[in-house]
């Protein structure tokens, strides 16, 4: 096991996102988004350090489904900060195929693989609903992104979504590739500092890929259907306006 890391030495573990801040101001490439969310890791970081302790604690299956709830509208919000005119139109689509996409693969995780004893056993349940909801969020903004640029370049519906889910798909399919070659993921890693056996660690690692492909795929297929859908209908309405 490593030890714990002093404040005075997690403080060079700024120099590199310093240089690259600099990096960016030198090049004009809108620092802000970049420093706004290095400070925000930081404050969320600290405080989640101190509530998951409590989270951890609790006997109470509604503080777990309350803490789930909140990172579900979180992520649902964010991953639509690439499309800032549409956000609000569409944060119930964005909502709706996180829950479904994430929620659908998390329960088979979680109640099915792992059997959990309680069903919300807060120390397992908490980190793996983070897992997904943020694979979720990742590629729906991908898709998000993606979509709306090809319907300005007058792409069809069809042509828009076929687009959007294959770049939604890139991050995903690259870690599937590189785990293991190239990358050790942080579970597994986790889990062998602790001394578990690198086999279980692997059994453990599996299910977690496939939880992040399961939610990020279905959550950007269900989030581009329901957008498609929407976008028809108001075609639509404008043409009857119209008419």
């Amino acid at each position: 096991m490593t030890d714990v890391i002093p404040l005075h030495r997690l403080a060079f573990a700024l120099l590199p996102v310093v240089l690259v801040l600099a990096l960016m101001i030198r090049w004009s490439l809108g620092f802000r988004a970049a420093l706004i969310g290095v400070i925000r890791m930081l404050l969320q970081l600290a405080l989640v350090g101190y509530l998951l302790g409590f989270i951890f604690s609790t006997d109470t299956s509604l503080v777990v489904i309350g803490v789930f709830t909140a990172m579900l509208v979180a992520a649902s919000w964010i991953s639509l900060r690439t499309i800032p005119s549409d956000r609000r139109r569409n944060f119930r689509f964005s909502f709706l195929a996180i829950l479904l996409g994430a929620g659908s693969t998390f329960l088979v995780m979680t109640q099915v693989v792992l059997r959990l004893d309680p069903w919300f056993a807060p120390r397992v349940f908490i980190p793996l609903a983070g897992m997904t909801l943020s694979s979720s969020m990742n590629s729906v903004s991908l898709a998000a992104e993606r979509y709306y640029a090809e319907i300005q370049r007058t792409a069809s519906d069809i042509q828009a979504r076929e687009v959007a889910l294959r770049a939604a798909f890139i991050p995903i399919t690259n870690s599937l590739y590189a785990v293991g070659i190239v990358s050790i993921p942080g579970m597994m890693t986790g889990q062998v500092l602790a001394g578990v056996s690198p086999l279980i660690a692997a059994r453990y690692q599996i299910m977690v890929m496939c939880m992040i492909f399961g939610s990020a795929g279905l959550s950007a297929a269900l989030f581009l259907w329901l957008i498609g859908r929407s976008e028809i209908h108001l075609q639509a309405g404008n043409e009857n306006t119209v008419a």
